[in-house]
């Protein structure tokens, strides 16, 4: 059987990575195929070298565009590449365009989709990801869930139990595989002189907080409120950025005290900000994962969550993105003098790629 991994950007590699581990030991042939979604350096030849993930096969270059317009190129690039190599089977991960426009072309030309972080929701048909993930499991043959609450979804929505499967968390396996190597060998707390001292993380990338001025704003006036408490780290996602350069909110951003702007980072240096931080400010749900297993509070700065695994059982709040609010949950954090214990939710073990790996050899003998 010859399967073809299919990975567009940057929460996409960190899945990749441990099935890709999985299924070398295994000894299941796989093929790469990296539609170029996020393509820049830090957002993704850092990640394949951090992750120790082999060159792409395959490399489709689709770039930045409008979601309608990437998720025309990816599906039109990616027939080409089923038309050069017969594969048995498409892996795709996550919720991105990639994920839905390959599955979408896949199972046009007859062959199976498999969907790993399968039945995920947060039932906000505004946001993207959530039209992805939806439409994705509609078509997958092979749906792998990370929890035993996207399984319930998953039935809800007419899909047949047996195509679903409860793996676990394949994220886990990466941040067990790394986080060790991470804290030890990264310099990052040094290049940007937090090593003495407490620290917050922030990360933004969701159109809902960084697309529009006015929100942007307000969760900016309250990092600068938080700012004069602890020092913040705020690695900035390209799509942040360009918001920051054409408006007027850059020179808000770059004016506050303790909030220390950097580029984005890469995997390593990434995990070994979160393990020490005193707690975490994100709109990203692989955050709010590996925050739970590091035992690190987070607060998630929207007002849903399809990860709610992470609140039920884990370190997650989600405090929504009003600025008064935000500030309260943040002081909280501060005032606890003991943080969270690290949290594993079920088959949040490390070895959820070995049983995805398992589970399709079991479906090849079939």
């Amino acid at each position: 059987m010859t399967v073809l991994l299919v990975a567009g950007a940057r929460p996409n590699f960190i899945k990749i990575a441990a099935l890709l581990h999985a299924f070398a030991e295994r000894g299941l042939e796989r093929r790469i195929c990296h539609t170029g979604q996020h393509y820049d350096d830090a957002m993704s030849a850092a990640f394949f070298r951090d992750l120790e993930i082999p060159d792409p096969d395959f490399e489709l270059g689709v770039g930045s565009a409008s979601h309608a317009v990437q998720t025309a190129r990816i599906m039109e690039r990616f027939d080409g590449v089923l038309d050069e190599q017969q594969f048995d089977l498409v892996v795709v991960v996550g919720d991105v365009n990639s994920t839905v426009a390959c599955a979408l072309v896949a199972v046009k030309r007859g062959i199976p989709v498999a969907h790993v972080e399968a039945g995920l929701r947060s039932f906000d048909r505004e946001m993207p990801e959530e039209v992805n993930r939806v439409l994705t499991d509609a078509i997958s043959d092979l749906l792998f869930t990370p929890s035993r609450g996207a399984g319930e979804n998953l039935l809800r929505e007419g899909r047949p139990d047996d195509s679903i499967h409860f793996v676990g968390n394949v994220m886990v396996d990466t941040l067990d595989r790394f986080t060790g190597y991470a804290v030890s060998r990264s310099t990052v707390f040094s290049d940007l002189g937090i090593e003495n001292g407490p620290y917050a993380l922030l990360t933004l990338h969701r159109p809902a907080n960084v697309d529009d001025a006015g929100a942007f704003g307000g969760l900016l006036e309250a990092i600068e409120t938080i700012a004069a408490e602890i020092p913040i780290v705020y690695p900035v996602h390209p799509r942040s950025r360009r918001m920051l350069d054409a408006t007027e909110l850059t020179d808000r951003a770059t004016g506050i005290g303790n909030l220390v702007l950097t580029d984005p980072v890469g995997y390593t240096d990434f995990v070994a900000l979160e393990s020490r931080a005193a707690f975490v400010m994100t709109d990203s749900g692989g955050v709010q994962e590996e925050t739970t297993v590091l035992g690190v509070p987070c607060l998630t700065l929207r007002r849903n969550t399809e990860r709610p695994v992470t609140v039920t059982e884990g370190t997650n709040r989600v405090v929504g993105s009003a600025p008064d609010v935000v500030v309260a949950a943040a002081r909280d954090c501060l005032a606890s003098r003991r943080g969270p214990q690290p949290k594993r939710p079920e088959l949040w073990d490390g070895r959820a790629g070995e049983r995805i790996a398992d589970v399709l050899l079991e479906w090849e003998r079939k």
